[in-house]
């Protein structure tokens, strides 16, 4: 089956002043939109792959075919990445997390303030086009990391339980090239109650 663009779960202008109606609209339908017709323009030259999922593809990329490993790499993380980016933001965020989550991120960054300025960081000094990322390995530890364009944790073998794009095209038309302001107002938007249910299924 091809790949599709999910629905998103709130409208453009739902997570106003923080981001605008514009660049959610050009966001999800030309961006993400973009990444799904690539995704699934490759995906025709084998057929074989059809049947997989978009994580075991980004999980075996070196095992894919070279003609569209590429392609995959690309599209196929920009459609995961953006598909994990809505779901983990809300007309009503802001705030902190609670529970396990909140505990681990106390136990490792010595307090939720500490993580906030910490992430902020890693997503402010990201060279170019990327993400910034909170990842848990496989024994349960916490870090920060970011990865470059469209790459995802998962292709490292680690688990992303939050993600913030900082392409120029998530933010550009509202902060033009203040990206800290951007990532600033972020935090207001962060669902963490979905943020948190992504970091009880990983645990």
């Amino acid at each position: 089956m091809a790949f599709e663009l999910p629905k998103l779960p709130y409208s453009y202008d739902a997570l106003e002043p923080y981001i605008d109606s514009l660049t959610m609209e050009i966001h999800y339908n030309k961006h993400h939109g973009g990444y799904v017709s690539k995704l699934n323009a490759a995906l025709e030259k084998h057929p074989e792959l059809k049947n997989k999922d978009i994580e075991d593809l980004l999980k075996d990329l070196d095992n894919l075919p070279q003609d569209i490993r590429l392609a995959i790499r690309n599209n196929g993380g920009g459609h995961y990445n953006h598909s994990i980016f809505w779901s983990i933001m809300g007309p009503n965020g802001g705030g902190s997390p609670s529970g396990k989550l909140s505990e681990n991120i106390v136990k490792t960054f010595g307090g939720f303030d500490k993580f906030k300025e910490e992430f902020s960081s890693e997503a402010a000094s990201r060279f170019g086009s990327g993400w910034a990322w909170l990842v848990m390995d496989k024994n349960g530890h916490l870090s920060i990391i970011s990865t470059p364009n469209q790459d995802n944790p998962i292709t490292f073998g680690l688990k992303p339980i939050l993600g913030i794009d900082v392409w120029e095209h998530a933010y550009y038309l509202k902060y033009q090239n203040m990206r800290a302001d951007y990532i600033q107002a972020w935090w207001n938007v962060v669902n963490w109650e979905e943020v948190e249910n992504r970091y009880e299924k990983m645990i």
